[in-house]
């Protein structure tokens, strides 16, 4: 599995993982960023933007992906920077792969186990038939009736792709993200804690990360720093990017930071 990335800048390697039916252009504003100072590697996780496809989608093989990805770009060690479901690869690689870790960044997500919260969004995708359709705008009007959000809609339709017919088609591996929904729902968990510096950043919106998550969070990274940016829900690079990026870099540039 060799995945798909951008990268830019030059100097200390940062690792970015983008969420759930997302790619690595989720990030790209927060990569300019910090390619100020960084050398940004943004990542496609497997089954999402233009990295192969897989029929097994869990966290121990996609944080096996980030190793090899590391291996083969000679990175021995990085910080990492996970939105999401890439919280949660992000975690799993700190957790069991420690040494391949300098500082960890989670956005948004906790380790616990979720429940099924996306099922029906991942059946209404399934159900849509893109290669039905000319034209994006008649994808964007067909999926309006499952998924009224326009913001969310245009989320979801960067994943669409021309396929040979002139139609659509998905550029995720739709079907086996849906056939493994249950597995990226579970706990990342570890007997050994993550010794290293940890800052879990959340949407002050949002609640995906909630208070009786902390203990839990603290007992798989016990030097974890809690940040809530004010007016943000769950994708906080997006909504507020300045202060995202400003609270990150603050925190990869401090030694010791708690």
């Amino acid at each position: 599995m060799q995945l798909h990335f951008t990268s830019l800048g030059a100097g200390e390697p940062i690792l970015l993982l983008h969420g759930l039916l997302g790619s690595h252009q989720n990030l790209l504003t927060a990569s300019r960023r910090f390619a100020e100072h960084f050398r940004v590697f943004a990542l496609d996780q497997r089954n999402h933007g233009h990295s192969p496809h897989h029929e097994d989608m869990h966290y121990e093989a996609m944080a096996a992906d980030v190793v090899k990805f590391m291996d083969t770009h000679r990175i021995e060690a990085a910080h990492v920077l996970g939105h999401s479901m890439g919280g949660k690869t992000a975690m799993q690689l700190a957790l069991h792969h420690p040494a391949r870790v300098r500082k960890l960044v989670v956005v948004d997500m906790s380790p616990r186990a979720y429940g099924p919260r996306f099922s029906g969004l991942l059946d209404s995708l399934r159900e849509l038939r893109p290669e039905r359709f000319k034209t994006r705008r008649e994808v964007d009007l067909a999926l309006a009736s499952s998924v009224p959000e326009e913001s969310l809609r245009q989320f979801l339709l960067k994943n669409l792709k021309h396929d040979e017919q002139g139609g659509f088609c998905w550029r995720i591996h739709l079907d086996a993200i849906a056939a493994n929904y249950d597995r990226l729902r579970e706990a990342v968990d570890s007997a050994i804690p993550f010794a290293g510096e940890a800052l879990f950043l959340l949407g002050g919106s949002s609640n995906y990360v909630e208070e009786a998550d902390r203990a839990e969070i603290r007992r798989l990274f016990p030097s974890a720093a809690f940040h809530s940016i004010a007016g943000a829900g769950h994708w906080v690079h997006a909504e507020k990017p300045e202060e995202f990026a400003e609270v990150v870099l603050k925190f990869l540039a401090t030694e010791g930071a708690r």
